[in-house]
């Protein structure tokens, strides 16, 4: 089974770009699920169908689903956020503010995601097309099982068969309610699904991310900040979908202005992304709405290939953290040392390989530090970061 990610920030047209691989993969004879798991749904939309919580069959091997965010975290962590705010409210006056204190950022994402586990677990399909909530954040979330561990026991310390003997005498003595076995059995659960989904996310021969952007400077901006995540977190990014660039054929005066501005940032994706694949699909003359367009737009953006196929598995950049200090490596082949120029830039990394330029934006662990060393070898460009940046 392949799973096939979708994420990009809000308003490119990832569900369109999701949506039309679907429709693709479906033509091919595969049986294909596309959901959506943005709590702002147009997965239905697309299709110009109404969509639920619940498959629903779109076409010949094509099911889709919109899942019920709310609902599923309701589902995953009812019993740990109710025995939460009763924890919290042991002394106090319930209300909304505590309820929602005791559902993490980003917990409604999580808990949809393991609805895909479901269904890569019962093996029904060949395809699974994830149309994701708008940021390569909550991918990254889904390495954190060992935090959500770490803090439910400091929350917990007292195992399951010792809160059955000392449970009674400290809900008397001090008026705190204790967790129930039932509380600890979902944590325990939530615990080892978000592990395994972690595992089915990074084995690179199933699961792939794509990032859909526009040539925008903004869009790029986030594109990139995601990139970088993702890869932190070595989930396989396979490909970029450049979504919405007008087409040469558009010759009107009017928009020429733009066309030069998405020449330009057409460039700056090609140096930020490479070697990753990138893929191009066109302002088309009306909406991408209905089995019709989708199709349209999944033979503009992969022509006579297979959209199911690994595109890319290779790890363009990598952060590692040794001690206090974190060593980012890009791999950068066919290019000499002595074309090698390294600067930064506030939150940029500007790397130039000859001619060419790749812009990375760093993640926030790395803002507030400056670069101590550089080293480059065998086509790998490992660059250490230590020392606060100045200024």
């Amino acid at each position: 089974m392949r799973i096939i990610i979708y994420t990009g920030k809000g308003g490119v047209g990832k569900t369109s770009v999701a949506a039309a691989t679907a429709v693709k993969a479906a033509e091919r004879g595969l049986k294909t699920l596309v959901v959506s798991t943005d709590a702002a749904h147009s997965l239905g939309d697309s299709f110009d169908t109404k969509l639920t919580n619940e498959l629903i069959e779109i076409s010949e091997n094509l099911w889709a689903e919109e899942i019920d965010t709310t609902h599923e975290a309701e589902k995953g962590w009812g019993k740990v956020q109710k025995y939460l705010t009763e924890l919290f409210t042991a002394k106090a006056v319930k209300n909304i503010t505590t309820e929602e204190l005791t559902v993490f950022p980003g917990m409604q994402d999580l808990m949809s995601l393991l609805r895909i586990l479901k269904y890569y677990k019962e093996g029904n399909f060949d395809v699974i097309v994830v149309d994701c909530a708008p940021t390569g954040e909550t991918l990254a979330l889904l390495s954190f099982p060992e935090m959500l561990r770490w803090w439910m026991e400091k929350l917990f310390p007292i195992k399951k068969k010792a809160i059955k003997v000392v449970g009674p005498a400290v809900e008397s003595l001090a008026g705190i309610p204790m967790p129930s076995g039932q509380v600890m059995d979902e944590i325990d659960n939530i615990y080892y699904e978000l592990d395994e989904m972690r595992k089915i996310f990074s084995d690179r021969n199933i699961t792939s991310i794509r990032i859909v952007v526009n040539p925008e400077k903004m869009v790029i901006k986030e594109a990139q900040r995601s990139f970088t995540y993702l890869n932190i977190y070595d989930f396989n990014v396979d490909a970029v979908v450049v979504n919405r660039v007008f087409p040469e054929s558009i010759k009107d005066d009017y928009f020429k202005g733009w066309k030069d501005i998405q020449s330009k940032y057409k460039k700056d994706i090609v140096e930020s992304f490479s070697p990753i694949p990138i893929y191009y699909a066109p302002l088309f003359e009306t909406e991408v709405v209905g089995m019709t367009m989708l199709g349209r737009l999944a033979e503009e953006i992969f022509h006579d290939s297979n959209p199911v196929d690994i595109k890319y598995n290779g790890r363009a950049q990598k952060v590692e953290k040794e001690g206090d200090k974190y060593i980012l490596s890009l791999m950068i082949p066919f290019v000499e040392k002595k074309d090698l120029t390294l600067n930064q830039k506030g939150d940029e990394l500007i790397v130039r390989a000859g001619a060419v330029k790749r812009n990375i934006t760093l993640p926030r662990m790395l803002l507030s530090q400056s670069i101590t060393k550089a080293a480059f070898e065998d086509g790998i460009l490992k660059i250490r970061f230590g020392g606060k940046q100045n200024g």
